[in-house]
């Protein structure tokens, strides 16, 4: 990202919290739930602020391929574990909303509020926009879950575009009945803060109450998978034990498929900021993120 871009894209989404959602009280959940244990890899080399980094390896199931899982991870010789399930990817932002805040900058209704049609999101001190950052890992889970029989589908199909809004990223994953949903952020808050955290639905009187429950469940999988794959400490600045619940975003409120968000880390704190930079970390994340996932729907 250029000087004149970054500065863009701080002016529109500031360097607190809130250029990810702001905060909220958090809530703790009494049950811990274990990890589908994969195997790990690496993968491609980063390609430039904005762009989508093309994922290359070995093709699948081969030696050394990131995406590759055991018979038993898989469920046995022959069996894909997620075969008939359906998951909603949701890469936070876009990397060309810096460039059109009319446009995302205009009020959308999230049932609780009006609020801004989308975000440009934060990056870290060197220009690396949580966009590219959540389109990345995006990319990587999408290939994991394909790779053990998921039907996977995305609510952009690029860096290069703008937004969509809140409003219909809930929409894509209503429409495709998702078996479950998860929305892919990275956080802007105070240098010294980190660590990740998962945020989940409160009851409103609206579409996503008859799925809370459920929500927490799949936000208390993807909790316990992302530290034991990342980690990563829970936040140390928002909710409890990395458990967070929101009433105030729209990609929730309006979801009728249980649903996340996770904020994968402080894109503020430099440790955490150079972690997101490497790809073998993304891809730790997309397979973390993958075995929470699969340890739900295999509920």
């Amino acid at each position: 990202m250029t000087g004149k871009a970054l500065a863009a894209t701080l002016v529109l989404c500031g360097l607190g919290v809130a250029a990810c959602g702001g905060t909220a009280a958090g809530a703790d959940l009494a049950r811990e739930r274990g990890l589908v244990p994969h195997a790990a890899g690496t993968a491609a080399a980063p390609a430039a602020d904005g762009a989508a980094e093309t994922l290359t390896g070995p093709a699948a199931g081969a030696a050394g391929d990131p995406t590759a899982t055991s018979a038993a991870g898989r469920g046995g010789e022959g069996h894909e574990p997620l075969s008939g399930k359906i998951v909603v990817i949701d890469p936070g932002h876009n990397g060309q909303n810096y460039r059109h805040p009319a446009e995302i900058n205009k009020k959308v209704n999230v049932l609780t509020q009006w609020k801004a049609c989308d975000t440009t999101g934060t990056a870290t001190d060197n220009g690396y926009s949580e966009a590219a950052f959540t389109w990345d890992v995006s990319q990587r889970l999408a290939k994991i879950l394909k790779s053990r029989g998921a039907t996977v589908k995305l609510t952009r199909d690029s860096n290069s575009g703008v937004g969509p809004c809140i409003t219909q990223r809930a929409a894509i994953g209503n429409r495709a009945k998702a078996d479950a949903a998860i929305s892919i952020h990275a956080d802007g808050a105070n240098a010294a803060d980190h660590g990740f955290h998962v945020i989940m639905p409160e009851r409103i009187g609206g579409p996503v109450d008859p799925v809370v429950k459920a929500s927490s469940k799949l936000g208390l999988d993807v909790r316990n998978a992302f530290r034991r794959g990342t980690g990563l400490s829970y936040s140390t600045y928002i909710g409890k034990n990395a458990l967070d619940y929101r009433n105030d975003l729209g990609g929730l409120n309006l979801s009728t498929v249980p649903k996340i968000f996770i904020e994968s880390g402080n894109m503020r704190n430099p440790t955490e900021a150079a972690k997101f930079q490497q790809p073998a970390f993304r891809q730790k994340i997309a397979l973390s993120l993958a075995n929470g996932l699969q340890q739900y729907l295999q509920r």
